[in-house]
């Protein structure tokens, strides 16, 4: 799906571009002098390539694959409001682990804090949809689940935790 949105992103730039070339070859061509036109057309070329470099290199890596098999971890999440539902409770160090998350009622914020209280990741939940997001843990220990979305009254008792331990 997301590569379909690169490629419809790729295309639709350079849609533009074709419009902004063909009108831009029309304005002012009795005026301009050819060495005027030339350097205006070159700098809009380069321009458009350095553009279309920098949207291809910057998403190359988006989206980031999920892999699965048997050395993944799957790990189920569903938030509603205002609890979190995990499905494992303890997660092994140094595997790489995906977080399936859902929600029943409105979007959440699905943030993974360790001991020291460093945010790890964030991604979103979201009602009849199902975001993954991979993350291999480093170190043991107990991690925390808040919500990172304002989600209604309860929203500041909406946490959980999970343990990383070492196999």
């Amino acid at each position: 799906m997301q590569t379909t949105i690169l490629a419809v992103a790729l295309g639709l730039m350079a849609v533009v571009a074709l419009v902004f070339c063909r009108v831009f070859s029309f304005v002012n061509a009795e005026t301009e002098t050819a060495n005027t036109g030339s350097r205006r057309s070159k700098f809009f070329w380069g321009l458009l390539v350095l553009g279309i470099l920098v949207t291809a290199g910057s998403l190359r890596q988006w989206p980031h694959a999920i892999a699965t098999g048997a050395g993944v971890v799957q790990v189920n999440a569903t938030g509603a409001q205002w609890s979190w539902e995990i499905d494992t409770r303890k997660i092994p160090v140094g595997k790489k682990v995906v977080f399936n998350l859902h929600t029943e009622d409105v979007n959440h914020g699905f943030g993974v804090i360790d001991q020291s209280g460093q945010l790890l990741f964030q991604t979103q939940a979201m009602p009849g949809y199902i975001n993954k997001v991979a993350y291999v843990f480093d170190e043991p220990g107990q991690h925390r689940v808040l919500c990172m979305e304002f989600c209604g009254v309860g929203h500041h008792d909406m946490n959980d935790t999970f343990d990383v331990v070492a196999d």
